[in-house]
């Protein structure tokens, strides 16, 4: 299969990216970013863009590709609400359309997290520019599938770019294994969720189109995947 990858260098997407590399079914991955990894891969094509409202100077990049995996996200804290819905929902809708443009039928995969409103109603900022972005996904010719995990352990060298993040994965890392045992449903890995990504591709848009941390551990096992198992 030939996939893109938006978001690459933040932690989400390095786990994706490291998934789509050791996935036999994974032939080309297109990562586009607003600055080069600088990864010399035989399975990668980098393109660097830096205008993510607009995708039309490199529109033709996107022809033939069977998934897209949109893992650009900023946290929300310090941000208004105008600035937080450009980079949430214009930045996704941009490059929604511009994939889809080549590849109606294709599958793509958006990541927003527990506790997203599709109602986009409620009090919380965040949960509602999600719900909205989600909304609008789904609305979208394409196979859309919703990632929602909660607590995400990085994995394989994947690094949050916020600050804050770093330090409470830093302290709370060791404790993943009793956080799993006790909160299930609420946990999940880099590992798994690039792994489910690359499942639900072959879903053909069957299956439920939200997905929740214990559907991505499902998803995103060896056995259930497919793919090679953990190093």
């Amino acid at each position: 299969m030939r996939v893109a990858v938006f978001g690459a260098s933040g932690m989400v997407g390095h786990g994706v990216l490291d998934a789509c590399l050791n996935d036999p079914r994974v032939g080309d991955i297109l990562v586009v970013g607003r600055t080069p990894l600088n990864l010399r891969h035989p399975k990668v094509r980098e393109v660097v863009h830096t205008v993510f409202t607009d995708f039309t100077a490199i529109q033709g990049e996107f022809e033939g590709l069977d998934g897209c995996f949109f893992c650009l996200g900023v946290s929300a804290a310090g941000r208004s609400e105008a600035e937080y819905t450009r980079i949430t929902y214009d930045y996704t809708l941009a490059a929604a359309r511009a994939v889809s443009a080549y590849n109606p039928s294709l599958t793509f995969t958006y990541v927003s997290g527990e506790g997203t409103d599709s109602t986009e109603a409620g009090r919380s900022m965040w949960a509602r520019v999600k719900g909205r972005t989600e909304n609008a996904l789904l609305a979208m010719p394409f196979h859309a599938y919703l990632f929602r995990p909660g607590y995400i352990r990085p994995q394989r060298g994947a690094v949050s770019r916020t600050a804050a993040y770093r330090r409470l994965y830093r302290l709370t890392s060791w404790l993943y294994p009793l956080l799993h045992r006790l909160a299930p449903g609420h946990t999940t890995t880099t590992e798994h969720l690039g792994r489910a990504m690359i499942a639900v591709v072959g879903l053909d848009g069957h299956g439920p189109h939200v997905l929740h941390s214990p559907d991505i551990n499902r998803l995103g096992t060896p056995a259930s995947t497919g793919a090679a198992p953990e190093r």
